[in-house]
């Protein structure tokens, strides 16, 4: 066992008696925990959330606690983090490793890189500071290559002529010689890539319980981009989303580590006012992105000249157009459509039978939806195994899984690694449509999930392989 894994064991529910002021309940997502609370506390708790969401699913149990106070059930939804609500700290912690947490963040460095976060997040349970620790060190060794300059397109009018005459704005002035009506391109580090580090640089600041040595740091790297203007959170956000749109090139590549940490920090970091005065910091990562953002990137890393991979299309599920659909992942061969998939962080309520675990009815419908529309035979559901987990540490239906390994057939040598894939399929009666099943466990190491990813590369590719020797998909 590594040492992060000795200092996760010991994380359990944390919670004595009922909540006062300024108490701390440590919690694990999907995990139920009983709770006394007053009725303005339930309600507080049911209450908090963003993006039309709440953090915690709060049910009232059936036995009734002394005094003015009910027992309730707390059970954490699939966001970890921590936040401040009905007088006490809620702080809630992923079922995975905390090193793997860090890896599904797909910023692009090798493991060794967040092992000390790692470490410390295990013993602290604090998420935010750790990640702007993180964030601070890739930031500084991004900056260490000197700050990226690039031309930026101006318009001024201007007393001298600079760069080039804008003859369109000049002759609108009917005569005018003074002032000039210029246009340059300036190469200036005062660029998109420089001003979303700033940002986030500035709002990290803001964090509390930051080691002295990563807050040193952090203010370091802000004089070393003074003269760099700063943009508000939600511009710099934009700016980062552009740019993951439009591809990184040679000469920014190495900023995209630290603008994805940047883009975490902006988009989960908010200073809330709670019942008072007492103003406290929420943040909380929203897993089911996390892990959909990271399948995604694995499998476009991997299927590269096989397959292309499309995040989020949206086609039609009827034939006049009218009805849209939307698959998490698509895959296309020659330009044509040849596989579609869907990602499940969490299969609540699934059933079990003897051939392995299924999803829950309605995400089989909702990918058979997505295969007839799009004229495909085989269809694949990816879920991560670890939220599915019980408390004996057994995946739900383990019993008859299938099993698929890496491209060798082979597991990986590592003791304990988890290198294969669980598997169910069940075919559609009438229409033979294939519906799988495929769980990824990311309870390995960095190695062994890269092995599962390949498998399931793999399985991907030989899901599609009907499809694409056929005639072309239509829609």
């Amino acid at each position: 066992m590594s040492f992060v894994d000795a200092a996760a064991e010991a994380d359990l529910t944390e919670f004595d008696g009922v909540p006062g002021e300024g108490q701390r309940l440590v919690l694990r997502e999907w995990t139920p925990c009983p709770i006394d609370l007053t009725l303005d506390q339930a309600e507080a708790l049911r209450d908090v959330g963003s993006g039309g969401q709440s953090w915690l699913r709060v049910e009232r149990a059936r036995s009734r606690a002394k005094g003015d106070n009910q027992s309730y059930k707390v059970t954490p939804r699939h966001f970890v983090g921590s936040f401040s609500a009905a007088g006490f700290t809620v702080i809630v912690r992923p079922k995975i490793k905390p090193e793997n947490l860090f890896l599904l963040l797909e910023v692009g460095l090798s493991p060794e890189a967040w092992q000390a976060e790692a470490i410390d997040y295990a013993e602290s349970n604090e998420l935010l500071p750790t990640l702007v620790s993180f964030f601070a060190r890739t930031a500084e060794t991004t900056l260490a290559r000197g700050l990226f300059h690039h031309y930026r397109h101006e318009e001024d009018d201007l007393l001298a002529l600079r760069g080039r005459s804008d003859f369109v704005r000049q002759f609108r002035r009917g005569g005018v010689l003074v002032p000039m009506a210029c246009s340059w391109d300036d190469f200036t580090a005062d660029v998109d890539e420089n001003r979303c580090l700033t940002a986030a640089i500035r709002l990290a600041l803001r964090v509390p319980d930051v080691p002295p040595d990563d807050r040193r740091r952090l203010r370091r790297l802000l004089a070393a981009l003074d003269g760099v203007a700063e943009p508000t959170a939600l511009v710099a956000l934009g700016c980062i989303d552009r740019l993951d749109r439009s591809g990184y090139t040679r000469l920014n590549e190495h900023y995209r580590p630290a603008l994805r940490l940047a883009r975490l920090i902006l988009a989960n970091y908010t200073l809330q006012d709670q019942h008072g005065d007492t103003a406290a910091s929420a943040f909380m990562v929203d897993m089911n992105q996390l892990f959909e953002d990271f399948v995604t990137a694995r499998l476009q890393r991997a299927l590269r000249s096989r397959l292309h991979v499309r995040a989020q299309t949206q086609p039609y599920l009827d034939d006049k157009r009218r009805v849209r659909i939307q698959p998490d992942l698509a895959f296309e061969h020659q330009g044509r459509n040849v596989g579609c998939a869907d990602l499940k962080y969490k299969l609540a309520d699934s059933d079990t039978d003897a051939v392995g675990p299924l999803a829950r009815h309605g995400d089989y419908y909702q990918l058979l939806a997505y295969t007839t529309a799009l004229n495909l035979s085989e269809g694949t559901l990816i879920y991560c195994a670890d939220v599915n987990r019980n408390e004996i540490g057994d995946p739900d239906g383990s019993a008859g899984l299938d099993r698929m390994t890496d491209a060798a057939g082979e597991d990986s040598g590592h003791d304990g690694a988890v290198a294969t894939l669980a598997k169910s399929t069940i075919t559609v009666q009438h229409v033979g449509t294939k519906l799988h099943a495929v769980a990824i466990d990311l309870s390995g190491t960095p190695s062994d999930i890269e092995t599962q990813i390949t498998a399931l590369a793999d399985h991907l590719k030989r899901s599609t392989e009907g499809t694409a020797a056929s005639e072309p998909a239509s829609g």
